[in-house]
């Protein structure tokens, strides 16, 4: 068995070019609209001017995870379902698909003077950070892509401005016309289902911050309920936080027995200091201040981790419906921060 949890004869960039294609190819079915800066970079627009939709969220998503991983919607027919439209996901590279690509952690800002206008901020996720390699994660993570192509998502309810453009065609050491740009703002429909499939990547981030070895991880798995995108972007980011901490369900395979003892104590979200109230009205009494969250927080709700070494499985935490149900359901008004019943 190995002992990197990276392939690194592996391009995220390489695998995932054929899905950054078929978005742009299969734009105007998906209701993406597609844009080019005068140097030939694609933007694609999945919900600031354009609708965007479920499907387009499916593949951005895919699009995030290097082209390593499977995204799903699935409407759930049990009797007693947890919410009628759930987000699948599988990855047999976790820790690449995850980390190495989906994970949210470049961060990229222009002052107002730089944009001529309003200063900017997004955190890009998706196979380009592999190129620019910017974060300490790539570091510790021992890998770096190279491919003459790449594509970026950006979580945001605007177009990026051509300094933050040429910035990463720099970092990226790309040809701007080698260069694909998505957008998709959280509340969006797109929006919502690349963020709530990334409830796998959730679990890794909280593995890695539990000081995992991260060569123990060899398979994920995960579903989280796809609710409807909030109008408000604090509302539409609680819910899609709340989707993942209080309705996500992910299943790990690891190497060895103590590992899996350890993740299925301590990996889920209820471990956490904040935990039981709506996300948004967390982030709202920490005066938007992400970094006073604990950190325990970001994590599925619930988890089952199998050990290879033993062939036993852990379980540890549980999910709350009743939190969901109070957010989400026809009978909740809002309410600054967040919804409440009514």
């Amino acid at each position: 068995m190995p002992t990197s949890p990276l392939s690194p004869e592996l391009s995220v960039n390489a695998l995932s070019e054929r899905i950054a294609m078929r978005l742009v190819d299969d734009a105007a079915r998906l209701r993406i609209a597609v844009s080019r800066t005068p140097d030939g970079t694609v933007i694609l627009d999945a919900g600031i001017g354009a609708m965007g939709g479920v499907e387009a969220g499916v593949l951005i998503a895919r699009l995030c995870m290097g082209g390593l991983g499977r995204v799903a919607v699935r409407m759930t027919t049990d009797a007693n379902p947890l919410w009628p439209r759930m987000i699948e996901v599988h990855t047999s590279s976790p820790v690449l698909a995850c980390l190495g690509s989906q994970y949210a952690g470049w961060s990229l800002s222009a002052t107002k003077e730089q944009t001529g206008g309003k200063k900017f901020f997004s955190l890009g996720s998706g196979p380009a950070r592999a190129l620019a390699g910017k974060e300490t994660l790539f570091d510790e993570l021992g890998y770096r892509d190279r491919h003459d192509s790449g594509a970026l998502v950006l979580e945001v309810d605007r177009l990026p401005p051509p300094v933050v453009i040429d910035k990463i065609l720099r970092d990226c050491a790309l040809a701007p016309d080698k260069l694909t740009l998505v957008v998709t703002p959280t509340h969006s429909v797109a929006g919502t289902v690349q963020v709530v499939a990334r409830v796998v990547e959730v679990a890794l981030h909280k593995t890695h911050v539990l000081g995992v070895d991260l060569s123990e991880i060899i398979e994920g798995s995960g579903s989280a309920p796809l609710p409807p995108p909030a109008p408000e972007a604090t509302q539409a980011m609680g819910r899609t936080n709340d989707a993942i901490l209080y309705g996500g369900r992910v299943h790990l395979s690891v190497k060895s027995d103590a590992v899996a003892r350890r993740l299925a104590a301590e990996l889920p979200s209820s471990n956490a200091r904040d935990y039981g109230r709506p996300f948004a009205d967390i982030f709202t009494s920490f005066n938007y201040d992400f970094y006073q969250i604990d950190p325990a927080l970001f994590a599925p709700a619930e988890v089952w981790v199998s050990s290879l070494e033993s062939g036993a499985t852990y379980h540890g935490g549980k999910i709350d419906m009743a939190l969901l149900d109070a957010q989400w359901s026809g009978t909740s008004t809002p309410h600054a921060g967040g919804v409440q019943p009514s």
